[in-house]
């Protein structure tokens, strides 16, 4: 097996037996870093040390990951302008932000039967948010609502 030393020096090729010996002369632990190199590479290190460095990128790479959230919008087939355009610029900054949004439009009474106000303020909303986002699914309609997704592009 290739051996590497504390500092990262390379010791060269020698038997297990060997590198053991000399781990354990340093009071240190060997530890196997490739096993599909030929021959494989081991390191003199501190097992414990080694974990922690471990443990602590992935919690690094973990931070710096961006989750994505799903924001729902709720809105009516009858909306006001003033209320619409507020809706709006929220859902514009949910997907600068990079989240996604799902709008729903809510039906009550007999406003289920003019489906076709919905899909307007629907087709509305796509045009709008054209630029910063993509409608992942279209309208749809789910018992007394219509529902729509949009991600970020």
């Amino acid at each position: 097996m290739r051996v590497v030393g504390v500092d990262g020096e390379m010791l060269g090729v020698m038997s297990s037996r060997e590198a053991i010996h000399m781990a354990s002369d340093l009071g240190l632990d060997l530890v196997e870093i490739a096993a599909a190199a030929d021959p494989p590479v081991c390191k003199i290190l501190d097992v414990g040390k080694y974990k922690y460095e471990i443990q602590k990128k992935k919690n690094e790479a973990r931070k710096k990951q961006k989750v994505i959230e799903v924001k729902e919008i709720k809105m009516r087939p009858g909306i006001d302008e003033h209320d619409y355009q507020v809706k709006m610029r929220s859902m514009r900054r949910f997907l600068e932000e990079g989240d996604k949004v799902k709008v729903t439009i809510r039906f009550r009474g007999r406003e289920l039967v003019h489906q076709d106000l919905g899909l307007r303020v629907l087709d509305r909303v796509r045009g709008e948010l054209d630029e910063v986002g993509k409608v992942e699914q279209m309208p749809r309609i789910e018992g007394r609502q219509m529902v729509m997704v949009i991600t970020s592009r």
